[in-house]
């Protein structure tokens, strides 16, 4: 996958990338909203290794890019049966809240949904990730449901999630 707008482009991740995914998600204050207050404890040989199994038709690892320099990643995963489950984290401190992540939501699920023929985006994220939840909403996510005390986090404390659904005739794109 190739996606560009104006200087925002998203991109297959490659072993190249490794490195940088491992800083990313070794470190505790970028995955804390994850639920891995302590960071993932991976390698890059680890990450390279899983990046290597990417298929577009199965799972994606996707980088983005804010004018040639990495600022985060997107997933994205077959459910089968017409649906994707994605995930985003823009992580470089500095570039979040600035509206980016809405923009590169925009543009990996006009992708989806027009190139790759499916019918329904699905994601979750933590209950208590307010910020997060607007963002999708304002794409026309809708909620399916909480999910109270789901999973706990690597400091052993309950956390509750809240899924979301999007089907084509209500995204709302927020890219030109």
């Amino acid at each position: 996958m190739l996606l560009t707008h104006q200087n925002l482009t998203i991109r297959n991740a490659t072993a190249a990338d490794a490195p940088t995914l491992a800083a990313w998600w070794n470190d505790g204050a970028v995955m804390a909203h994850a639920g891995f207050p302590l960071g993932l404890g991976t390698t890059p040989e680890k990450i390279a290794a899983d990046i290597s199994t990417d298929r577009d038709d199965t799972r994606r690892r996707l980088i983005l890019e804010l004018s040639d320099t990495p600022i985060g990643e997107m997933s994205y995963r077959n459910l089968g049966n017409g649906t994707a489950e994605i995930g985003i984290k823009i992580c470089d401190a500095a570039k979040q809240e600035k509206g980016l992540g809405r923009k590169y939501l925009s543009m990996l699920i006009s992708s989806l949904f027009c190139d790759c023929n499916y019918q329904r985006i699905f994601l979750d994220t933590k209950l208590k990730n307010t910020r997060a939840q607007h963002v999708y909403e304002s794409l026309g996510f809708r909620k399916i449901r909480i999910l109270e005390n789901s999973w706990t986090d690597q400091l052993g404390i309950p956390q509750s999630a809240v899924e979301y659904e999007l089907f084509p005739d209500a995204f709302l794109s927020f890219i030109d």
